[in-house]
């Protein structure tokens, strides 16, 4: 008997109601707008704009403002210190820490107790039944799967209150029955120490019937290849046999594809991508031969879209989802029952289709480096070049950086190729430097580079004199608005510098 397809006949009806995506997306967004108005409208913010009076989206559009991380903070300190009511009306103990802005090392985003429920939970259970019905001989239900991810704090020392990773938010708050599917234990999944923990994790593991995986990809490299080391196996299958799934999302999968080929061999293995940011859950894959990722759009959850152009203008142009153009650049808007109002997270996406509404993710509003999530922005990259250079008497004219993703030995790191006005005392104590200012004002870079576990040391390449201005002239953008690439999250522009270095 199989499990799955008894148990996946629960999912029937939810998948009727994704299917009305496809016709009735306006009808659908504009309610979620009006339930959030109305939910929020006695709260401070809410009584800030009058949403009481606001009755459709042109005059929420118009009201209220965009906002960035800066924008919000003095309400989520305020919230942090244990006041109620201010952007959203229920209670906010959960505070999801991500990558930080210009001016702080972290991002404390609020979770509430609605968003657990009806936007991050919700996505996770969505996936699973768009897997069932792209699989419907899936025996995914007749195994475990093993979920990967971070830790948590306490929040100020306010009690009941937490800040984390929203990884472990969700495995802290789960559902017993949840945790009846899944592996590790909370005990071991919440561990603070990921050396100890990817250790234990893999212990625990090593022998139970895992037939999916759950988290970031380059951080389950270092487990996968610790199982096999431990088993002495040479691919996965030998050790999970039953496995047929991996949900990834957090960053890109393509430059790990190859690798997981060469440690999963079954070609019935499945690859689902997903998008669950702090922020909230946005998309899920729903067709395995189609990169695109559907956007869901019931749930606590209004989407707004920004041209990629227009970043930057006084006056920004802002379209709802049934107004945006196909293959065009957006920056993303969104607002939440978490108490986000028309915030801006920073991800741009392309939409590929609009019967139903689905996406590509195309980047960061911003240069940056997020290969393996370390989400390394550029005014990052300026604090610890200042340091270094302040440190070890350099001057630096010109610089790129770009990742290098992990070879057959696992070994991954941040390449930088820098052209040096003049050269410092020591080129290895000025990585070193910078290396240790990034972690400092990074704390996803941070965590990558815990006992070079998932990053090694940054490594920097010194440029010849001209080099830069060479690959200028040789791409036709000397000169104007033209600028050196300074971070890439991929190697294209800095392969074609080091062949002419």
């Amino acid at each position: 008997m199989n499990i799955t397809r008894i148990i996946g006949k629960v999912f029937e009806p939810r998948l009727k109601q994704i299917d009305r995506y496809a016709t009735q997306a306006g009808e659908i967004q504009y309610n979620v707008l009006m339930k959030l108005l109305r939910k929020a409208e006695n709260t401070e913010w809410g009584g800030k704009y009058d949403y009481k009076s606001i009755r459709s989206y042109e005059e929420f559009r118009q009201r209220v403002p965009v906002q960035t991380y800066d924008d919000i903070k003095p309400w989520v300190e305020r919230l942090r210190k244990g006041e109620k009511n201010l952007i959203w009306p229920s209670d906010i103990r959960w505070f999801a820490r991500s990558s930080g802005t210009t001016n702080d090392k972290s991002k404390f985003l609020p979770v509430s107790k609605e968003s657990l429920q009806d936007i991050h939970y919700k996505g996770g259970a969505d996936a699973v039944a768009m897997y069932l019905r792209i699989n419907p001989d899936s025996r995914f239900f007749s195994g475990k799967g093993v979920i990967l991810g971070g830790s948590h704090r306490p929040n100020h020392n306010s009690k009941h209150s937490l800040v984390g990773d929203l990884s472990a938010i969700l495995i802290q708050n789960v559902s017993p029955a949840v945790n009846f599917l899944r592996v590790p234990g909370k005990k071991i999944a919440l561990m603070d120490e990921w050396e100890t923990k990817i250790e234990a994790i893999a212990n625990s593991t090593i022998h139970a019937n895992v037939t999916s995986l759950s988290g970031v990809p380059s951080w389950f490299l270092v487990l996968i290849k610790r199982v096999l080391e431990k088993t002495g196996r040479r691919t996965l299958e030998e050790v999970w046999p039953n496995l047929e799934v991996f949900f990834h999302g957090g960053v890109s999968f393509n430059p790990y594809r190859e690798q997981y080929k060469q440690i999963i061999h079954s070609p019935e293995m499945r690859y689902v991508e997903t998008y669950n940011a702090s922020e909230g859950y946005f998309g899920t894959q729903n067709d395995l031969s189609d990169p695109s990722m559907l956007i869901m759009i019931d749930y606590g959850i209004f989407y707004e879209f920004v041209p990629l152009e227009d970043m930057g203008s006084e006056n920004p142009r802002v379209c709802s989802l049934n107004e945006v153009e196909l293959n065009r650049n957006y920056a993303m808007l969104i607002s939440t029952s978490s108490g986000l109002w028309r915030y801006m997270i920073g991800d741009t996406v392309k939409f590929t289709n609009n019967k139903p509404y689905k996406f590509v993710i195309t980047g960061r509003t911003k240069h940056y480096i997020n290969a393996f999530g370390e989400e390394l922005i550029i005014d990052n990259a300026e604090k610890g070049l200042t340091r270094a250079c302040v440190e070890t008497g350099a001057q630096v004219s010109e610089y790129s950086a770009a990742p290098v993703f992990m070879d057959a030995n696992a070994k991954c790191r941040h390449q930088w190729l820098i052209e040096f006005a003049r050269m410092p005392d020591s080129v290895e104590r000025f990585a070193s430097i910078l290396d240790y200012t990034l972690k400092e004002v990074n704390s996803d870079y941070e965590a990558k580079r815990w006992k070079d576990i998932a990053l090694q040391p940054l490594e920097v390449i010194v440029a010849r004199d001209g080099l830069f201005h060479d690959w200028l002239k040789e791409k036709g953008k000397l000169g104007g608005q033209h600028k050196v690439p300074r971070l890439s999250n991929v190697r294209d522009h800095i392969e074609e510098m080091l062949a002419l270095n």
